[in-house]
């Protein structure tokens, strides 16, 4: 157990849509003037292997048995745990791990994140946080976006909060409340349209900046109907799967093109999001900071001042955020907030697994 103390060195595990790896964070957590801050110590990111990949597709389409891949996935995890402490000589207090979603269908009262804690907790042998999610949809709420409160209390300095991961997602105090929502699809729907062209990801958008926008397809695109939903609202890979790449798929374009119009798309509708709600700056993260086209496009839209942070913040704020989502949920102080997800009240979620 953790003994309650002034500060928290927790390690944050996160794991996005994009499948690309699992994103470790190591932060001190601690408290100015009863105000939580933080000190980032450390942070890597290891690449998934094809195997794990392939786990996690087979695992979505029923090729393969949950428990079998939570396993695995919890021992790929601390494998990589164990080289993260090792390589830069660390002994948290606390893991908090977001896993790995295969599965999130709030309509349904189902969320899934893989990589067992229990596991997790028996190799480390320090105690595991996981499982945020699913409390949250018992309350009516979507599960999801979780990061919010951690930008409520951690980055309160900027007026919003936006994520280019494998989905884009926003938050904002409004109406004396923190919201929160996911936007639009982003990695994702990139790096399938990337692959096309034979490449893993669009490097700094080098092949959408070669590419026409199709005035057809990004009107197809802004007619979805997750676009006239009101908060909360978030997306999952089932949604995009059905929603957004069958109209993708339909055009017969070159992958340059259709890069390039999904760009545009992904502008467009964040800088509408910025517009609607006057919005005056906002701290962006994620691996999408990384495609300067994207985010050139993005300020050709928008008048909202845009932050770029340092690297380690783009990469790592997500991982960071649910580190300190972990240690609320130790401390047994709320971590979801209502206004965010749609739940019925803020709550504290998530399984915590002592050795």
């Amino acid at each position: 157990m953790i003994n309650i103390k002034d500060k928290y060195v927790v390690l944050g595990l996160m794991s996005g849509t994009s499948m690309d790896g699992l994103d470790i964070s190591c932060a001190e957590y601690y408290k100015i003037n009863n105000r939580w801050a933080f000190k980032f110590l450390k942070g890597e990111t290891f690449l998934y292997n094809k195997s794990i990949k392939s786990d996690f597709l087979q695992l979505f389409s029923g090729q393969k048995n949950v428990e079998e891949v939570d396993i695995k996935f919890a021992h790929v995890m601390s494998d990589f745990i164990i080289s993260f402490l090792e390589n830069h000589n660390l002994n948290p207090d606390l893991i908090s791990s977001h896993g790995h979603t295969i599965f999130h269908q709030p309509d349904n009262g189902y969320t899934l994140q893989i990589g067992s804690g229990k596991i997790i907790a028996e190799r480390i042998n320090i105690p595991v946080v996981n499982n945020f999610r699913q409390q949250d949809i018992d309350l009516g709420g979507q599960g999801a976006p979780l990061v919010p409160i951690g930008d409520k209390f951690l980055f309160s300095e900027y007026a919003a909060c936006v994520n280019l991961g494998g989905i884009v997602n926003i938050s904002y105090d409004y109406n004396n409340s923190r919201i929160a929502y996911d936007i639009c699809p982003c990695n994702i729907i990139l790096n399938y349209l990337s692959q096309k062209q034979g490449q893993e990801y669009d490097h700094k958008g080098s092949i959408a900046l070669k590419g026409e926008v199709n005035k057809d397809l990004l009107k197809r695109l802004s007619a979805i109907n997750y676009y006239k939903l009101s908060f909360p609202k978030s997306l999952g890979k089932e949604y995009i799967d059905q929603e957004f790449l069958p109209i993708i798929d339909s055009f017969k374009l070159n992958p340059r093109d259709l890069l390039s119009t999904y760009v545009e798309h992904i502008a467009i509708i964040i800088a509408n999001v910025l517009s609607d709600y006057n919005i005056s700056n906002v701290l962006f993260t994620g691996g999408g900071v990384f495609n300067s086209y994207l985010i050139s496009r993005i300020r050709y839209y928008t008048n909202t001042e845009i932050i770029i942070p340092s690297s380690q913040l783009i990469n790592f704020k997500e991982a960071l955020v649910f580190g300190f989502l972990g240690l609320l949920r130790y401390l047994n102080q709320p971590n979801c907030l209502g206004s965010a997800t749609g739940a019925s009240q803020n709550h504290c979620s998530g399984d915590i697994y002592v050795v």
